[in-house]
């Protein structure tokens, strides 16, 4: 049983006396309430404190509920490092990440071993997140829906190579209607000789063994394809046309043309598409020497009138990020926007215009905003479906 107790001093007739309470004596609404406040590391130490804990902290479904609430108001960033390990930097109102010189970061599993820098971090969903490893033009890659605070994970077995196929690119989304969880598969084709199609296929997890081809779709894929997930859509930008943005609508599987911002000149290699703040926004992918970095935000979804620009001014950006891509990750409390430029994360204040490094331990190949989650996977996945777990069950005494 746990030893740590809680003192109380009640003052009685001018003389104190103190009541000590053990925290197994509270009710079990309050001892939730107490460790669905803890950060991700201590509530792993309370799991091997006793049977009692270990049973509420791994299957309670009102503990998950209380921390998954908490965590939307104090997202993770889930990072890659340069060996493709998975790791979380905890958000906290209170910390200060800038007077650190490295702030330290939570190792979560699995380790794939992919081979180093070779990894692609598709996406999350409510604490699940997708990964592939490999290259997707050539037929030797894999893909994995992961749980990394469980260390649970299922790969899914891919659509048979065909010789005709020249790249493939992911999206990972949940619909908020089905409560179902996809997995989007684009498949650039070689028609002839020039001529190119690209088709559209889904996993459903848990739902279907198989993948179910949508047919042909009118829009070129592009590596970036799904990142953006707003207003229940995933969004990609059309590989040939600047102008042209796509949505697909994960609960009725349609896919939409959406305007892009009027008068836009930068080529669609240069851009993406990023959900900030809810809003579906856009922004220069490369920077070049002495140009500002612009963010166009779609205030009203689907207006194409709703489309607002800011500028980062090249002045504000820090010395050594200066020519490199800036990819906003996050928006954060004052409208302060994460962003991951090449193996680095930095703060962006738009109030007073400037950047402050985040240091985190090694290089960042890939980041995330994350959700973190101790549902496991196999509610999603269910009976039929064979998931991986790295942590072998440990007895409690």
């Amino acid at each position: 049983m746990p030893v740590m107790d809680i003192k109380s001093s009640v003052c009685r007739g001018g003389r104190i006396s103190h009541h000590v309470t053990r925290i197994m004596d509270l009710p079990w609404v309050i001892m939730i309430e107490i460790l669905s406040r803890l950060p991700i590391k201590p509530i792993f130490r309370c799991r091997a404190v006793c049977k009692i804990w270990y049973s509420l902290l791994t299957s309670d479904p009102l503990f998950f509920n209380m921390h998954q609430t908490r965590s939307l108001n104090f997202p993770n960033i889930l990072l890659l490092d340069g060996q493709c390990n998975p790791l979380l930097l905890e958000l906290k109102a209170e910390y200060d990440y800038y007077v650190h010189r490295c702030n330290r970061t939570v190792q979560v599993t699995p380790k794939f071993h992919f081979h180093p820098r070779s990894a692609i971090l598709v996406g999350s969903c409510n604490g699940f997140i997708c990964l592939v490893g490999g290259l997707t033009h050539i037929e030797n890659h894999s893909i994995y829906i992961n749980n990394p605070l469980l260390g649970e994970y299922f790969k899914l077995e891919l659509p048979k190579w065909e010789i005709s196929v020249t790249q493939v690119a992911y999206g990972f989304c949940f619909s908020e209607v089905s409560g179902e969880y996809k997995v989007l598969r684009l498949v650039d084709r070689k028609v002839h000789d020039d001529t190119r199609a690209s088709e559209l296929e889904i996993y459903t997890l848990g739902v279907y063994e198989k993948w179910r081809n949508m047919g042909e779709i009118p829009c070129p894929v592009w590596y970036d394809f799904g990142k953006a997930n707003v207003n229940g859509s995933l969004h990609w930008m059309d590989s040939e046309k600047t102008d042209s943005i796509y949505s697909f609508d994960v609960e009725t599987e349609k896919i939409k043309y959406l305007p892009a911002p009027p008068g836009l000149e930068t080529p669609s290699s240069n851009l993406r598409l990023a959900e900030l703040g809810n809003c579906l926004c856009l922004t220069d992918n490369i920077h070049i020497w002495n140009v500002n970095i612009n963010i166009w935000c779609m205030k009203e979804y689907g207006i194409a009138e709703s489309w607002t620009k800011n500028s980062i001014l090249v002045e504000s950006i820090p010395r050594g990020m200066v020519n490199y891509s800036f990819e906003p990750i996050f928006i954060w409390k004052d409208g302060e926007i994460l962003f991951q430029s090449r193996s680095k994360l930095a703060w962006y204040n738009p109030e007073i215009k400037t950047f402050r490094v985040v240091n985190v331990d090694g290089d960042v190949i890939a980041s995330t905003k994350y959700t973190p989650s101790f549902y496991s996977l196999k509610t999603v996945m269910g009976d039929d479906f064979q998931v991986t777990n790295v942590y072998s069950k440990t007895e409690i005494v």
